[in-house]
């Protein structure tokens, strides 16, 4: 067990938490919660050693072995990726060397029956016993099952480490730690890096991980999977909640409600005693209870209450001016760097009102595509076309580059505002984590964070109908990400975003690209679902070649085969029926809001204009019936 007691840090004469005492089981999965600067990667510090408490203690066991991923750190750059991994198993030629050190004081030793011969004999069994559970273990394949896991495929193990990112550097690190069998994990959001894909195989890891976890991350889904205690790191206290993050936000809403009565209670007690003394301050008969008065007011142990701003902050996007029906199209799309294809031969329709998850392992074009869309470079091969009448807003990974850095946060929005939206710029800046002083502070200040969340809030002010996200949300902590999700389901424009976190994009899209093996596959549905969807084909994969040499099971396959694609047919059907409804509700509205225009309708010259447009409508409903009605036969 890990102990923390009476914990301080200071920085610049204030206190970034004082007397923080809490412990940590041998199975405690904790996320560690608060917001921006409370301090959570400070303690993951000084639980790693790496950083060192103004005072108190931490308490750790020498039979402890902690495992610590930050979010920065540097990386080796002379070995091939499973060399590097490999690396994590080094502490095996420190078992042996242990055994060689101990079999020879044994072998020059003759106190047989004596308490320190008996310890050694202890000793050589166990370093034995866990040499022979490390080397049965085949470090080779369980080195190779993690790097795949996190994303690696066969034919990179064997590439120089430099030639990868930094993020992907950033995963043998991972991958090192995990194979290094520590009993306790302190990672410092872990899945920065990470696709969606790595994400669900460091979420089962670490689920079924038998050792101590402390986490800080701001992806819901993964704390709900992983964790099972919550703390929480607020005005520089620690409260602990044994429950997953979703269950302590129920719990903490309970206990905020509570503190804010007894702040409210205390400060009703604060305003009568003062007054009491301002009154009677110079009254002699009054005088010893003015004093007590006083010497209780010292005494009050002043209760504080976070702000928790932002739960009543709504974003809204500026309505979508209406485009054509086909938003964008491509026709035999491709796009390679000299030899390197990144993928080709895409042919891809997109019509208004649709919102679509872009997903994949990074590095097979998420980004690529949307430089094309954007005209921020050019394709190799075939045209990518906008449709009628788009605006496109595009916020790129380097959007915080675009900057004004002479500006202040609120003069950086002030410059594009316009009207209404005017009076709402401090709600916006709030709602993206810039409040008080913050919004007087100059760009050229700014963290990378706070630069990528004002280039976020800077998008929402102008009424684009085709919006291309590249990662909107890597910066943005959860209440953040809830808020921009709730004004994206609100937009009534057309939606492409790139982003690992499946709570934010499940209910939000519905549709994902896929970029894989240089080709861009088309799924309709969730996240989920399409997630679903590949764990069932590579459970089928795996069984067709795990059996594909046995006559026996060609059968057994033709059933699962069938039966596979019997329920992928259902599902494209169910999916297709419910794009035509949401299609024809639409149609719809448009032909309802033209009604009620010509019921009220004053410029006669407007008249032929709105009939036309009617027809067209009128004529396109009955289309769509008519297909809807063929997919129920």
């Amino acid at each position: 067990m890990i102990s923390i007691n009476d914990l301080v840090v200071t920085f610049g004469g204030s206190d970034l938490f004082s007397e923080v005492n809490f412990h940590v089981g041998d199975r405690d999965k904790i996320g560690l919660v608060g917001k921006n600067g409370s301090g959570k990667s400070t303690i993951l510090k000084i639980l790693a050693g790496v950083g060192r408490p103004s005072s108190g203690k931490v308490m750790i066991p020498s039979s402890e072995k902690i495992g610590y991923l930050p979010q920065e750190m540097e990386h080796n750059k002379d070995k091939s990726v499973i060399e590097e991994a490999m690396l994590a198993f080094s502490h095996i030629d420190a078992i042996k060397e242990n055994i060689d050190n101990i079999s020879l004081k044994l072998s020059e030793r003759n106190d047989y029956e004596s308490e320190s011969y008996h310890k050694l004999i202890i000793e050589l069994n166990d370093l034995h016993d866990k040499l022979t559970i490390i080397e049965d273990g085949n470090p080779r394949g369980t080195a190779e099952k993690t790097l795949f896991g996190l994303g690696f495929r066969p034919k990179e193990l064997d590439r120089p480490t430099s030639t990868f990112s930094q993020g992907w550097n950033m995963r043998i690190e991972l991958a090192k730690i995990l194979l290094s069998s520590p009993t306790t994990l302190l990672l410092d959001e872990p899945t920065n890096h990470l696709d969606i894909e790595s994400i669900q195989w460091l979420e089962e890891y670490l689920a079924s991980y038998q050792g101590a976890l402390i986490l800080v991350s701001h992806d819901r889904r993964f704390l709900d999977s992983v964790t099972n205690r919550t703390v929480e790191i607020m005005l520089g206290k620690i409260h602990d909640y044994k429950v997953p993050y979703s269950k302590y936000l129920i719990l903490r809403k309970e206990r905020m409600e509570q503190q804010r009565a007894a702040f409210d209670n205390q400060q009703r007690l604060i305003e009568k005693s003062e007054e009491f003394i301002e009154r009677f301050r110079y009254k002699a008969t009054k005088s010893n209870q003015v004093q007590s008065r006083i010497k209780q007011l010292d005494k009050i142990d002043r209760i504080e209450v976070e702000e928790d701003d932002k739960s009543s902050i709504s974003v809204k996007f500026p309505s979508a001016p209406r485009s054509g029906n086909v938003v964008l199209k491509t026709k035999e799309l491709g796009k390679s760097y000299g030899e390197k294809t990144v993928f080709k031969g895409a042919d891809i329709v997109i019509e208004r009102g649709e919102k679509i998850a872009l997903v994949g392992r990074n590095g097979e074009g998420k980004t690529t595509f949307m430089k094309l869309l954007s005209k921020e470079i050019n394709p190799s091969h075939g045209v990518i076309e906008l449709g009628h009448n788009v605006s496109l807003g595009y916020y790129a990974q380097n959007q915080d580059e675009l900057l004004d850095c002479n500006d202040t946060v609120f003069e950086t929005l002030e410059k594009v505002a316009v009207g209404d939206v005017r009076t709402r710029l401090r709600d916006i800046l709030g709602a993206f984590l810039f409040k008080g002083e913050d919004i007087d502070k100059r760009v050229s200040v700014l963290s990378g964070g706070e630069k990528s969340r004002l280039a976020m809030a800077k998008l929402i002010l102008k009424p684009y109908n085709l919006l291309a996200l590249d990662e909107p949300t890597n910066h943005m902590d959860i209440k953040s990400k809830d808020i921009l999700k709730q004004a994206l389901l609100r937009y009534n424009g057309t939606l492409l975003v790139v982003s690992h976190d499946r709570d934010f994009l499940d209910g939000l899209v519905n549709k994902v690209l896929e970029f894989k093996d240089g080709r861009i596959r088309e799924h309709i549905g969730s996240v989920s679902d399409y997630l679903e969807r590949k764990r069932t084909e590579e459970v089928f994969e795996y069984n067709i070649e795990k059996n594909k040499d046995d006559n026996s099971a060609q059968p057994i396959k033709n059933i699962q085969n069938n039966g596979r694609e019997k329920a992928k047919e259902e599902r494209r059907k169910r999916q297709q029926i419910e794009r035509f409804e949401s299609l024809i509700e639409e149609c719809e509205t448009d032909i309802a809001n033209i009604e009620t225009e010509l019921a009220e309708l004053k410029d006669k010259a407007r008249l032929s204009e709105l009939i036309n447009n009617y027809n067209v409508l009128k004529e396109r409903l009955s289309k769509l019936m008519d297909e809807w009605e063929s997919l129920h036969n």
